[in-house]
C-alpha cells in the first residue's frame, strides 16, 4: 500500500505541479494528441510557457501536438483572425462574438448568435482550457482544435461562408494578411494554416490559479469554510466527483465523456427523434452533423448524431468546471440561469427520460448545502477573473428565488420514485485528502 501511495502523490505533483510525468496524464487526452515523429522531441522535454497553479506542465506538452507549438508570430495571427468578423458571410461575427476574452470566453447568452441574426441551438462553450478538452463542441463532433475553428466559419447559422476554397479567397483579397501567412507559414494563405492559427491562439488561453488550486497547494485559508464544505460535499454527498473529478489523476473537473442527465427531455421524444434521426444522419459526414447540431431539432439528440449509438441518444459532453461562474447560462443549450437552477436540476434526479445516465439520481441536498456547493465552484475562478466572477456571484445570488428547476420533494424523496440516497462518507471530510 505504501507504494502504491507514492505513485498517486507522484501523479498529484504531476497534475497539480507538473513536476514529474505520470501515465495518467496521457489518458486525459484519450489517445487525440498526436505521437512525436522523427527528430521532434518527447513531449517531456517540449519547451512550455509558465504556466498558472493548477495547469501542468507536463499535462501541457502531452496536449500540444508536435508541429502545433503556438509561436508567438502564429498566435499574433490567429488572435486578429479570431477578432475578424470579415470571416463571417455578411461581415458581422468573429470567434470573438460568441467567445468575448472579457467574460470568460463566452457570450452570457443561451444559444448563439450568427449572421442576418439567426440563431443556433447550442450555447457557446469556453475557450479556456479548450486545449486540454479530448474532443471539442459540446457532442465532441470534432476530434482537435484545428476542426473547431474550420466548422464555425462554413456553418450557415454561425458565420455562412459556404466553402473552405471561398474562405481562402476571401482571406487572400486582405492585403494585411497575405504578407503575414506567408512569414508564419512560408506560403499563402490554406483553410489548414488559417485553422492552425486560430487553434493556436486558443492554446495560450489556459487558465489556472483560483483558490482552489491553492487550496490544493497546501494554502488552507485560500478558500473560505463555505467553499471547504462544498468541496467536502462535492467528493460526498452530492456526488458531483462521478462526472467533474478533480483528485491526483484527473485535475480537468471532467471525465471528458457523454452522458444524458435529462436537460434534453424537457422539449423532446427523444425516442421519435432517434428513429427520424437514423434515417437522416450520415455517420462521418461532419459538415451534416455539424449542421443539423447547430441549425435543427435533432441538436438534442447530442452526441448520438456523431455515433449513431443509442447509448448516446441526449448525451452531451461533461464541461470542465473551471471558471463555471463565468459561464452562465448553464448546459448545452444555455436553459439553466444560475448554478442553483443547475444543482436543483441534479438534486431532484435530473429529468426522467429512457436513454437517463445510470449515475443520475436525487442527491437529498439542503438548501445551505447547495450553497456551499455553489461556493466552491466559484472558488475554481482563475484570479484574473476574480472582478468578473464576484459581479456574476452577485448577479446569480440576487435570482436565488427564481427557482424553475426547483423540486424539493422529489430531491428529498417525498414524492416520486428516485430511488435511495447514495451512503454519506462519515469517517474522513474528503476535501482533506490530498492536500499537500
Amino acid at each position: 500500500m505504501r507504494g502504491g501511495r507514492n505513485v498517486l502523490l507522484g501523479l498529484a505533483l504531476l497534475l497539480f505541479t507538473g513536476v514529474t510525468l505520470g501515465a495518467d496524464a496521457d489518458t486525459a487526452r484519450h489517445g487525440t494528441a498526436e505521437k512525436p515523429q522523427g527528430s521532434q522531441p518527447p513531449a517531456q522535454a517540449r519547451e512550455v510557457p509558465k504556466l498558472p497553479a493548477g495547469v501542468s506542465p507536463a499535462l501541457y506538452a502531452i496536449a500540444v501536438p508536435p508541429g502545433a507549438e503556438p509561436s508567438p508570430e502564429k498566435v499574433t495571427l490567429g488572435q486578429q483572425l479570431f477578432n475578424d468578423k470579415r470571416l463571417s458571410a455578411d461581415g458581422t461575427i468573429a470567434c470573438a462574438n460568441c467567445h468575448v476574452p472579457d467574460k470568460g470566453f463566452v457570450d452570457g447568452k443561451p444559444q448563439a448568435d450568427g449572421i442576418n441574426q439567426q440563431r443556433g441551438q447550442r450555447n457557446s462553450p469556453t475557450v479556456l482550457n479548450a486545449m486540454f478538452n479530448a474532443s471539442q463542441f459540446w457532442d465532441g463532433r470534432a476530434a482537435t482544435l484545428e476542426d473547431q475553428a474550420k466548422l464555425p466559419i462554413l456553418n450557415p447559422i454561425e458565420m455562412g461562408i459556404k466553402s473552405p476554397e471561398d474562405v481562402v479567397a476571401k482571406v487572400r483579397g486582405l492585403p494585411e494578411y497575405a504578407e503575414t501567412f506567408q512569414k508564419v507559414f512560408g506560403r499563402a494563405v490554406t483553410y489548414d494554416d488559417l485553422a492552425a492559427a486560430i487553434a493556436a491562439f486558443e492554446r495560450t488561453q489556459f487558465a489556472g490559479d483560483a483558490p482552489f488550486d491553492h487550496f490544493i497547494g497546501g494554502e488552507e485559508n485560500a478558500m473560505d469554510d463555505a467553499a471547504k464544505r462544498g468541496w467536502a460535499l462535492f467528493n460526498g454527498k452530492g456526488r458531483c466527483n462521478a462526472c467533474h473529478a478533480a483528485n491526483a489523476v484527473s485535475p480537468l473537473f471532467s471525465d471528458q465523456k457523454f452522458h444524458n442527465i435529462g436537460i434534453a427531455a424537457h422539449k423532446q421524444n427523444f425516442v421519435d427523434l432517434a428513429r427520424e434521426a437514423l434515417q437522416t444522419v450520415r455517420t462521418g459526414d461532419q459538415k451534416q452533423i455539424d449542421e443539423l447540431a447547430i441549425q435543427t431539432r435533432f441538436s438534442e439528440l447530442g452526441r448520438f448524431l456523431v455515433t449513431k449509438n443509442e447509448s448516446d441518444v441526449g448525451a452531451f459532453k461533461t464541461p470542465n468546471l473551471r471558471n463555471v461562474g463565468l459561464t452562465a447560462p448553464y448546459m448545452h443549450d444555455g436553459s439553466l440561469a444560475t448554478l442553483w437552477d443547475v444543482m436543483d436540476h441534479y438534486n431532484k434526479g435530473g429529468i426522467q427520460n429512457p436513454f437517463l445516465d445510470g449515475g443520475i439520481q436525487r442527491l437529498g441536498l439542503t438548501e445551505a448545502e447547495i450553497d456551499d456547493l455553489v461556493a466552491f465552484m466559484f472558488a475554481l475562478t482563475s484570479s484574473q477573473f476574480a472582478d468578473l466572477g464576484q459581479k456574476e456571484l452577485t448577479r446569480q445570488q440576487a435570482l436565488k428565488d427564481q427557482r424553475p428547476e426547483r423540486d424539493t420533494e422529489a430531491a428529498m424523496g417525498k414524492k416520486g420514485n428516485f430511488g435511495d440516497l447514495a451512503p454519506n462518507p462519515d469517517k474522513m471530510n474528503p476535501a482533506d485528502i490530498g492536500v499537500f
